[in-house]
């Protein structure tokens, strides 16, 4: 039976980490990110494996000629074995954004963004799958800068980049630290939920709490919009509740001030295990003098995102909103 290049990809990334956790005394994830980097590299790093292990290892890596796969076909096969490793971990805050999502997101950026080149930031990059989903999808020579505090996410996300030879710049740090990067075109994120517990950081922030600790998906928002130019657009996943928390008012506040709200698109709840846990895509624009707020925002509820008909008549329904908002 034929095996698909993604199974291929597959058990190579998975049976050589495999080897490399066993003989390095690792995690899983992280002798991904280690086969990764040898087959990037098309060498093995690790002075200290038996020279068996690296024959072996040799031998695996000689048997795929990454050059022949598609971009698509690399991350969903890295994605893959990223999850499996997630599964080992007991680490829930790591929880990657599914495919469907991340195309959903990559249509509107691309719709939103009509520049042939523009710059674009994924403030939470994790693994970077939501980052490199937008990036195949355009196509286009795309400048992007990934951003995340959790130094194994970020290697995996440096790997799962290289792999796919999307030259995206990485800095491991918090995010809501002062960023030294260049204003982009476009924001992606998929936020993180919850209180941000550095109080001190969080006074630099306008939507900082008056009481206690401060929402990081709040001040991740804000740091978004410092580093938009004018007239740039933000997609942010939220959770649906996000207008409905003790801390709202301050944040309607502030994209009154700073922003236009293109629209909201809520994600059907049975992508969710939980009803509590449905999440929306938030649309906004950054304020600028030539731009105009749009004539009404768009407002839908996704159908099925297997359903292609409805899917389909919704696409429909965004082009005809963009034809009359857009100009």
């Amino acid at each position: 039976m034929q095996t698909t290049p993604v199974e291929q990809l597959y058990t190579l990334f998975n049976e050589t980490a495999l080897r490399l956790q066993e003989e390095l005394g690792c995690s899983y994830l992280e002798a991904l990110a280690e086969t990764g980097e040898n087959l990037f590299q098309d060498t093995i790093l690790q002075e200290e494996l038996s020279e068996l292990t690296s024959k072996w290892l040799k031998k695996q890596y000689e048997s795929i000629h990454l050059h022949q796969f598609k971009n698509e076909e690399i991350r969903k096969a890295f994605q893959l074995v990223i999850l499996k490793g997630m599964k080992e971990s007991v680490q829930p805050n790591h929880q990657m954004t599914p495919d469907s999502i991340g195309m959903l997101m990559a249509y509107l950026v691309s719709k939103f963004n009509k520049e042939p080149a523009f710059r674009i930031l994924d403030p939470a990059v994790g693994t970077g799958n939501l980052l490199l989903t937008v990036l195949n999808f355009i196509g286009k020579q795309v400048e992007a800068v990934g951003i995340d505090i959790d130094d194994l996410l970020i290697k995996l996300a440096y790997v799962n980049a290289n792999l796919q030879e999307q030259p995206i710049r990485f800095f491991n740090q918090d995010s809501l630290d002062p960023l030294f990067i260049d204003p982009v075109d476009a924001v992606i994120a998929d936020l993180p939920v919850g209180y941000y517990p550095n109080d001190i950081r969080a006074t630099d922030y306008q939507l900082k709490a008056d009481h206690g600790h401060s929402y990081a998906h709040h001040l991740f928002i804000e740091q978004s919009v410092r580093h938009t130019k004018p007239g740039g657009f933000l997609f942010f996943l939220v959770p649906n509740g996000l207008f409905e928390s003790e801390q709202a008012g301050k944040l309607h506040d502030y994209i009154k001030e700073h922003l236009y709200i293109q629209g909201l698109l809520h994600l059907p709840e049975n992508m969710f295990k939980q009803k509590h846990a449905a999440k929306s895509i938030l649309m906004l624009q950054k304020k600028a003098d030539q731009i105009k707020p749009p004539k009404q925002a768009l407002l839908v509820d996704l159908p099925s995102l297997s359903n292609k008909t409805e899917m389909d008549k919704m696409f429909s329904k965004i082009e005809k909103w963009l034809q009359e908002n857009k100009g």
